[in-house]
């Protein structure tokens, strides 16, 4: 079986993340989509929120296989426990490029048994991110189509 863990802070989930969640579904057979604690990053949502909004998402679009979990402490320890040899992660641009780098090294470093998968972010979501999210709402934007249902009737 292959397993893989699709890490990120998700402050909130978006659209452009479940893109990618559905895409890596179409080469995983599971997918572990895991809340990163990060205690430096003051969140909008706390971290149980974070897990219940990503539930509510794949239970919305009928995703089957994806377990949701959280977790503070490297990303590749959490993978080797549960038996998890890939991490997916996205790209939009090349600022992100240059972040996956640096996270891509750390990370064979720390444990060379765990592989990256990345996905290119679609047109129509490259642009959308979490903080973009929030401040887009802060300025009194509908996110409407941007964000799952479950992350939009929490902003409202």
């Amino acid at each position: 079986m292959k397993i893989a863990v699709y890490p990120g802070s998700f402050d909130p989930i978006t659209n452009g993340h479940l893109d990618i969640l559905k895409r890596a579904l179409s080469i995983f057979d599971k997918v572990i989509v895991l809340v990163a604690i990060n205690p430096d990053k003051k969140g909008t949502f706390t971290t149980e929120e974070r897990v219940l909004m990503i539930k509510e998402a794949i239970k919305e679009m009928k995703l089957e296989n994806v377990e949701v979990d959280s977790y503070h402490g490297l990303t590749v320890d959490y993978a080797t426990k549960h038996h998890a040899p890939y991490l997916i992660r996205g790209l939009r641009a090349v600022s992100d490029f240059e972040y996956e780098f640096q996270i891509h090294s750390a990370n064979k470093f720390a444990n060379d048994n765990v592989e990256m998968v990345y996905f290119m972010a679609k047109n129509e979501t490259s642009f959308i991110s979490s903080s973009m999210i929030m401040e887009l709402h802060h300025n009194h934007v509908d996110v409407k189509d941007l964000v799952p249902h479950s992350v939009y009737k929490r902003l409202k």
